[in-house]
């Protein structure tokens, strides 16, 4: 039986999970490479582990403005479509249990959050982040 994601060691088997997944994967494992510095791989991971903790689990291990990282990649709806796939099923092979169904379900509403804002800065050019 699976377990609930529940710990920082869970989201960080669910990242590097899902990494493995993505940066191989024909549509977006590109996209990543284009946005991430495989030399300093492991400060990014940390960066992700603490991001994804601080979503699911309510800590506060990270400050930053996510969105901001991800204006300069040449990313689609279609990218949005194929994370969140890979996301929801990465999470569904690894955990159950009700903390699990709100993580797919903050990845929904985040993958839409970040698709929607995305195409709004690049329909409006005069755009600047208040941070």
């Amino acid at each position: 039986m699976k377990k609930d994601i529940l710990t920082r060691e869970d989201i960080i088997r669910l990242v590097d999970a899902f990494y493995e997944k993505a940066l191989v994967d024909m549509m977006i494992g590109p996209v990543f490479y284009a946005g991430i510095d495989m030399e300093h791989w492991e400060e990014h991971a940390t960066r992700i582990y603490d991001f994804w903790e601080t979503v699911f689990l309510g800590t506060d291990a990270y400050r930053g403005n996510p969105f901001s990282k991800h204006i300069h990649l040449p990313i689609e709806n279609r990218h949005f479509d194929r994370w969140l796939e890979l996301f929801k099923d990465t999470v569904t092979c690894l955990f159950e249990g009700d903390k699990t169904d709100e993580i797919i379900d903050r990845a929904e509403k985040m993958s839409l959050m970040f698709a929607s804002k995305l195409n709004h800065v690049r329909k409006n050019k005069n755009w600047k982040p208040i941070i």
